[in-house]
């Protein structure tokens, strides 16, 4: 039998929060399951607010956190999204979101749907506009789904933290082709903490970064429609342990990565540098043909990528489009080194690499064809995704590489995300697999 609890929420306990309700107003809402007072929040919020973990927030339309305010949520703080408002949270270029969760008590924005019912696209998502350096024309963006201003000249801006926090089941379409990441980063500063972060079924692209200098690390994106990590105008961010898994039913690629399609040699140029990354297709899929590529890398984008797994995706492992991405490999800005491929081009026509990536990677004795040996990798509902142990590669061992030593990556001693050691699995107890 289904449980329901229905609140009355007086004005004069949500006050500066729901800020459309006049003085005095009251609304009833019926949440399925929930044995906490709800309050709805929508508008804007103009002044420091706290979440509290004792109440359950739904977001109704797109709440503005207004420049100057800041936005603290409690560890163990449920937030969802109402998917008859397309309730989303956006985090306006000034304000700043501090979502400071914990491993035993994460913070969770999911759908307002009951649990076996909730899908991809129910709610908005997460949108956090910054102040740091863009590409684009005029030094300023427009987010999509008209979700604020961002970009600047502050590569250090801090738009806060997002500490053990889950988004799932969001990306909302606005229109054809028009739908909202789990979390858009955009034009945010290497001042803002992300750390331990799920993005989960989203319809659109998991995280993606417009711009700026954003690091992240312990990133766990599955089950996404689109892509699992996206960047584009002049990303130059840090990633660190990254873990990726396509659902075959509806998905595009692992990671698509652009500098600019306007101009493929914009500057700054998108040039961001990733170590330890595991990205997983969904190779025995058997309703289609989705989860196309591992990495997609183009419009003249640069990386530096180092100690990383692609493997199970039908079409390309690596594809490299356009000529300017192609020059940025042959100037030494696009560098791919100590990672294992592992069952990708199982679609006739296809293979590890295509016609552009093959002449500079292929045959890379720092690039092995090979099993990984993780030991569960293809299962979406319980996976494990630590190797068993250090692959037994033909032509010998290959060692990870060793990170800049500037304060934010970790020496490892392992390919991929995660260490063989299960004392050591960062995606233990904060993540959730459920598929509704």
């Amino acid at each position: 039998m289904r449980r329901f609890r229905s609140i009355l929420v007086h004005a004069s306990l949500i006050g500066a929060l729901m800020v459309t309700l006049a003085p005095g107003t009251a609304t009833q809402v019926e949440v399925p399951g929930i044995d906490k007072p709800v309050v709805v929040v929508s508008g804007r919020i103009t002044s420091d607010t706290t979440w509290e973990d004792q109440f359950y927030y739904v977001l109704r339309g797109a709440v503005f956190v207004q420049d100057g305010a800041r936005l603290t949520i409690e560890p163990g703080t449920t937030i969802v999204g109402e998917t008859a408002t397309q309730g989303t949270l956006v985090i306006a270029r000034g304000s700043r979101i501090i979502a400071n969760g914990r491993r035993d008590a994460p913070i969770v924005f999911t759908s307002d749907q009951p649990v076996g019912e909730r899908g991809r696209g129910d709610w908005g998502g997460l949108i956090i506009n910054g102040r740091a350096p863009l590409n684009v024309s005029g030094g300023e963006g427009v987010g999509e789904g008209d979700t604020g201003v961002y970009g600047g000249d502050d590569p250090n801006d801090n738009s806060g933290i997002l500490r053990y926090v889950r988004v799932e089941f969001a990306g909302i379409e606005f229109s054809p082709d028009n739908e909202l990441n789990g979390i858009a980063f955009q034009g945010v500063g290497r001042g803002t903490v992300v750390d331990y972060v799920q993005v989960k079924a989203n319809k659109d692209d998991g995280v993606e970064f417009f711009g700026g200098t954003a690091d992240a690390k312990h990133l766990v994106l599955t089950s996404i429609a689109d892509d699992s990590l996206d960047w584009t105008d002049g990303w130059v961010g840090r990633l660190q342990f990254v873990v990726a898994h396509q659902r075959g039913d509806d998905a595009n690629n692992g990671i698509e990565a652009d500098n600019s399609g306007d101009n493929n040699n914009l500057q700054p140029r998108s040039d961001p540098t990733i170590y330890n990354a595991t990205f997983i297709g969904d190779p025995d899929n058997n309703e289609g043909s989705e989860s196309d590529n591992g990495w997609v890398l183009r419009e003249g984008t640069a990386a530096t990528i180092r100690n990383f797994i692609v493997m199970g995706f039908k079409e390309w492992g690596i594809n490299i489009d356009h000529t300017a991405t192609v020059e940025q490999i042959r100037n030494g800005n696009l560098t791919l080194a100590n990672g294992i491929l592992f069952q990708n081009g199982l679609l006739p026509g296809f293979a590890h690499f295509d016609d552009d990536a093959a002449p500079f990677f292929a045959g890379s004795p720092t690039i092995r064809i090979a099993d990984p040996g993780l030991i569960d990798p293809y299962n979406h509902e319980n996976p494990n995704y630590r190797p068993r142990g250090a692959a037994t590669l033909a032509g010998g061992q290959l060692a990870p590489a060793t990170p800049p030593n500037d304060g934010f990556f970790e020496v490892t001693t392992y390919i991929g995300a995660l260490s063989p050691d299960p004392a050591q699995d960062w995606t233990r107890g904060w993540t959730n697999f459920e598929q509704q």
